[in-house]
């Protein structure tokens, strides 16, 4: 049965679920075209995916990447924006963008900033100017950028933070400057708001958040906070109980997620859509992702495998010649990864290649009903064949939505 929402800026249509995960197969149809979800969005800081034109990611498969409020608030700033026309004409992308809100920069740029009920006070790592960035602020740089998807800004601390009085003022500071965005928001018609439960571990607090942020309808909604140094089994809990108690007819976004496991399991407890630095950070250290882990390039036992990077890969670094691509070896990989740009270069387009095309075969698996077969398939060849050795965390995450990793 499909489960079908729309907004002025947004469609979303669930077009199949897994009949024993939460796993869904959903159609999200955004301003510059639809995306097919659960999906991976590169994240292209600053209006650019470091090595890769636009043309170059748009034949990755992507078409909804992630830029960052703050950086471009900050360069090429926001007249610069205005008078170009926003983000996607100034990085010539005809994709999707969505932006993040800014509030992530409390966590990295922690010594950098400080928060109040104002905003956030940040001393800019360029030049150390000042910056107030408020929610009316954010969502003035946003509207100005023209990104398909807009996020509230929110208050952010870490999860391992022991502070639960910060944690909980935190929290119900992200619903009053919800509110805020929202009624600072000018462009509800082209771009979407979403967003962001925030509350850390503790399980209460993200309740009480997930039931304030419903009530205020956004077309879809964020679980933030997360992949900020806690265990994955904290990490699972709360995705699992945010997505009970979430609207089943909203997309939803985990932030910061990226690695290929988490995603899978991310996946299997109702999770739609994510972002993450890591396949294209990975990459500028010479480490191509493949299904069995991750391959390091610059060792030196790679000097004279003359194979792709990874068989059946149908990246335009991997496909042969014949067939459009540039028939790339590791040899030759390893031969520019410590020398050349061009090493990144290629390890990136592959990268992402590569978790986007792991994304599609996870909505196929969805589609046809097969997913926990999928999971097992997949932990199976990533640690070898031996069950034993798939970490415990997935296998009790995934054990609570009705898959069992070890037969």
């Amino acid at each position: 049965m499909s489960t079908y929402s729309k907004s002025p800026a947004l469609g979303f249509e669930i077009i199949a679920k897994c009949s024993t995960t939460k796993a869904r197969a959903s159609v999200l149809t955004l301003p510059h075209g639809p995306v097919l979800l659960p999906m991976f969005m590169p994240v292209a800081t600053q209006a650019s995916l470091k090595g890769l034109t636009p043309k170059q990611l748009a034949q990755t498969g992507c078409n909804l990447c992630l830029n960052n409020t703050y950086h471009l608030g900050l360069k090429p700033g926001q007249e610069t924006l205005e008078k170009i026309g926003g983000a996607h004409v100034l990085q010539g992308w005809n994709g999707n963008i969505l932006t993040d809100s800014g509030g992530f920069q409390m966590v990295s740029l922690l010594k950098l900033a400080k928060v109040t009920e104002e905003g956030v006070r940040f001393l800019s790592p360029h030049d150390g100017t000042p910056m107030l960035l408020t929610p009316e602020h954010s969502i003035s740089l946003q509207n100005t950028i023209g990104s398909d998807i807009i996020m509230q800004l929110d208050d952010v601390i870490a999860t391992t933070s022991p502070d639960a009085e910060r944690m909980r003022e935190a929290m119900e500071r992200s619903i009053r400057w919800l509110d805020r965005c929202i009624a600072a928001h000018k462009k509800p018609e082209t771009q979407n708001l979403f967003c962001i439960v925030q509350g850390g571990l503790d399980l209460e607090m993200r309740k009480v958040c997930c039931e304030e942020m419903a009530r205020r309808g956004t077309p879809g909604v964020a679980i933030g906070g997360l992949s900020g140094g806690e265990d994955k089994v904290s990490y699972c809990q709360v995705v699992n109980a945010c997505t009970n108690w979430l609207p089943p007819n909203k997309p939803r976004y985990v932030m910061g997620v990226g690695y290929p496991e988490d995603l899978l399991v991310s996946v299997a407890l109702g999770a739609d859509m994510f972002d993450c630095v890591w396949p294209t950070r990975t990459a500028r250290f010479g480490n191509a992702i493949v299904s069995t882990g991750t391959l390091n390039l610059r060792h030196a036992s790679f000097a004279n495998d003359f194979a792709t990077i990874e068989a059946d890969c149908t990246c335009p670094c991997c496909r042969p010649e014949e067939e459009g691509g540039l028939g790339v070896t590791r040899a030759y990989v390893h031969h520019v990864a410590s020398k050349e740009t061009a090493g990144a270069h290629l390890l990136t387009m592959h990268n992402v290649h590569h978790v986007l095309s792991l994304m599609g075969k996870v909505r196929a698996a969805i589609v046809a009903d097969r997913y926990p077969d999928f999971l097992r398939s997949y932990f199976r060849k990533a640690y070898g064949g031996d069950v034993t050795r798939v970490p415990m965390w997935a296998v009790t995450a995934l054990g609570e939505v009705g898959v069992d990793l070890l037969t």
